[in-house]
């Protein structure tokens, strides 16, 4: 096997991350032969190591025989820094949020040029809302996307704004608009959208400083900014500075 390994330049690692790796958003479940071919693998390739992974833990089989990522991963992932530390940060201020809006609550971070929601509280108001724990949205159809947009590297912007897909009649996909709002959001420190995500949906989000460092997002979705924007906005901002003096806490007390 080694031999093989090496002439054909792939290790037995990323074979098996590459069939971890096929699973996505919209593939959460995949038969042998979609797996197989999502990773580029033969399907003999595939079986052996899917049910190497399978005992693992970091896949899982359905009663229709189709793989799904094992809870095993999920649990290792719970330990990441950013994951551990800033979720558990956060939830009290999460929990506060929507109790007080009954709305649906986010908490995001930049993951490249997407948004990945580490936390969501789901709200009983009738919004359409897309986002579950562990998806990625587009940064600029989001208003924790916009916010993180904003405060992102300029790499990070001009890759963002060289593709702005319209993914509602409302999405903004003009590099030129897109720039001023991202002034915006750095002028008054909150970003907004307007059924840029989801017809029916609005969102308000604020950034998360730790020390001056914006390292995350916490934002409401609802169905109208016209009359609670302004209330949301300083709820929104009370909670973030909350989380983000919790989270430069620890650096402060060993000083």
């Amino acid at each position: 096997m080694a031999g093989n390994s090496s002439a054909s330049g792939v290790s037995v690692t990323s074979r098996a991350l590459a069939l971890v790796g096929a699973f996505d958003e919209d593939h959460r479940r995949l038969t042998l032969t979609a797996l197989a071919g999502r990773a580029g693998l033969p399907v003999p390739t595939a079986h052996r190591l899917a049910a190497e992974l399978v005992t693992w833990g970091a896949l899982a089989r359905t009663a229709d025989g189709e793989f799904v990522i094992g809870r095993r991963l999920w649990d290792i992932g719970l330990l990441a820094p950013v994951q551990a530390g800033l979720v558990e940060r956060a939830s009290p201020y999460l929990h506060d949020l929507y109790g007080a809006t009954l709305a649906t609550v986010h908490l995001a971070v930049r993951d490249g040029t997407e948004v990945l929601y580490l936390d969501r509280l789901s709200g009983s108001v009738s919004v359409p809302v897309v986002s579950t724990v562990g998806s990625r949205l587009p940064m600029h159809a989001t208003g924790v996307g916009k916010v993180l947009l904003a405060h992102a590297p300029a790499d990070v912007q001009e890759a963002v704004l060289a593709d702005l897909p319209r993914i509602t009649p409302y999405t903004v996909t003009q590099p030129g608009r897109l720039r001023r709002q991202l002034r915006q959001v750095l002028r008054d420190d909150y970003a907004t959208t307007s059924e840029e995500m989801s017809l029916g949906a609005c969102s308000v989000a604020v950034p998360i400083r730790q020390r001056d460092v914006v390292v995350a997002a916490l934002g409401i979705v609802v169905p109208s900014l016209k009359r609670d924007k302004g209330r949301l906005v300083a709820a929104l901002q009370v909670a973030a500075r909350g989380i983000g003096r919790g989270l430069t806490l620890p650096s402060s007390e060993s000083s």
